[in-house]
């Protein structure tokens, strides 16, 4: 009996004498495939001669793998009977390209594997790093329909093929299934998409969420922005009394942080940006960091490098984005950097609702089950006492850290320490006299939380 025959994803071996070789197919076939099948006890024309196992072999090949395969893959690894013969089988996956083994890197070409010269490495490097991963998942959806996407590309004007519309556009792997960008666009489907509205600045009591997903992410981001732009159209009363129209927040960079949100968010990870709503400011949350090979300083500059190439492209023919790279900038401009929070896994933009306001309104921050406002009651605003000027005893960097503080309530020691020119240690000294003193207070916990001038200050 033959087993067939050696490809780009199965190598044949005659036994773990070969174990070194064995290793380098399958760190050869993950970087061509990302999967791999290696059997020992089989000739390179595919006849079974069996494989000797002894009381170590299976843990020889294991660790074989472990300890020279980088970055390190699990594999499967079982002993088949084919035709009264012993055969180790082993089956690997992976997508942490480009493997190494023994320290150099390899790629499948039919049934040989071929070390890769430098340039070679550079591009299977790029192109992992670069990988449009949305249009490779496939969906476990089989029924998908696209009316509301058609309808956006005949609004631009955009002429489309019926038959041949899901494969132009993107929409399905290979082998004709459906991929996770076209769940994503699809008329329905299962993907919540909330914008939760909390009763005070922090998450302890939730008194509204919307729910605008399980429909295209076209369509749901668009609601998130007629909600929001609603939300902003609100009558204030200011401190003078007098009573005047004042949005809350600046909607372009709302909007701008919002479609980044939709757009950037690493949507293989299955977790969609959400929109927090709180008594002072507003959070966008996407999942995934920053894009591969993009710093901070190139983030904060409006270079753009986008995590989902086809969807952007999509996007970009639909009217939804600009490669501008502007909406960063923007935001900066408005909000300063501290508006951003970036980690490993994670980006939130925080926009403060105008410093003049704190809303406590049953149109907006309330229900009808507040005790403290009724339903067809007027907005009612909370605003700063009038300037008073800063006494003598406050010193320069008191001031200083003041006048941050007035700016940005939601720095950071280390964004104070980097604005102040002070160390970390020297800003907590200073705060710590400015809150003995009551001047500022630090409301909410520390990772979430944000300092509250007492009185409103002039810095002269």
């Amino acid at each position: 009996m033959k087993l067939g025959y050696e490809t780009e994803t199965v190598e044949f071996k005659k036994s773990t004498g070969e174990l070194k070789e064995g290793v380098i197919s399958i760190s050869s076939m993950l970087n061509k495939h990302g999967e791999a099948v290696l059997y020992f006890g089989v000739k390179n024309d595919g006849s079974v001669i069996g494989q000797q196992i002894g009381d170590s072999t299976l843990r020889d090949v294991s660790q074989a793998i472990a300890n020279h395969i980088k970055p390190q893959v699990i594999p499967t690894i079982s002993i088949e009977l084919i035709e009264d013969k012993n055969v180790i089988k082993i089956s690997a996956v992976g997508k942490d390209t480009p493997y190494s083994a023994y320290g150099k890197y390899y790629v499948r070409s039919a049934d040989e594997d071929r070390e890769l010269l430098p340039a070679q490495l550079k591009k299977l490097i790029h192109d992992t790093v670069y990988k449009d991963k949305i249009v490779e998942i496939k969906s476990n959806k089989r029924d998908l329909t696209f009316k509301q996407l058609k309808l956006l590309f005949l609004e631009q004007g955009i002429a489309i093929n019926e038959k041949e519309f899901e494969e132009n556009a993107g929409l399905k792997l290979p082998d004709g299934s459906f991929n996770l960008m076209a769940e994503l666009l699809a008329d329905k489907n299962d993907i919540s998409i909330k914008t939760v509205m909390f009763s005070g600045t922090n998450k302890n009591q939730i008194i509204r969420r919307n729910e605008y997903g399980f429909k295209s992410l076209i369509s749901a981001m668009d609601q998130v922005l007629s909600y929001m732009e609603a939300l902003n159209d609100t009558k204030v009363e200011m401190g003078n009394h007098q009573r005047e129209e004042q949005k809350l927040f600046d909607f372009p960079s709302f909007k701008e942080a919002w479609q980044n949100a939709c757009l950037h968010t690493k949507w293989e990870q299955l977790n969609p940006p959400a929109v927090y709503i709180f008594a002072d400011r507003i959070e966008i949350i996407s999942t995934g960091g920053l894009p591969s090979g993009l710093t901070e300083d190139e983030f904060f500059r409006g270079i753009s490098r986008p995590v989902n190439t086809k969807l952007q492209k999509i996007f970009g023919q639909l009217g939804y984005v600009e490669q501008t790279g502007h909406g960063v900038p923007l935001i900066v401009t408005n909000y300063g950097k501290w508006a951003f929070s970036i980690s490993e896994n994670f980006i939130n933009v925080t926009i403060p609702f105008n410093h003049e306001l704190v809303l406590a309104t049953e149109q907006s921050f309330t229900t009808a089950s507040d005790k403290n406002l009724r339903i067809g009651e007027e907005p009612a605003f909370l605003t700063r006492p009038d300037s008073w000027a800063l006494p003598e005893r406050l010193n320069d960097a008191q001031k200083k850290i003041i006048e941050i503080l007035i700016n940005n309530p939601y720095a950071t020691l280390e964004k104070l320490s980097l604005q102040s020119g002070f160390s970390v240690s020297y800003v907590r000294k200073v705060l710590d006299a400015l809150r003995s003193k009551k001047i500022v207070e630090r409301v909410g916990a520390n990772k979430n939380g944000y300092w509250k001038v007492k009185k409103s200050v002039t810095i002269k």
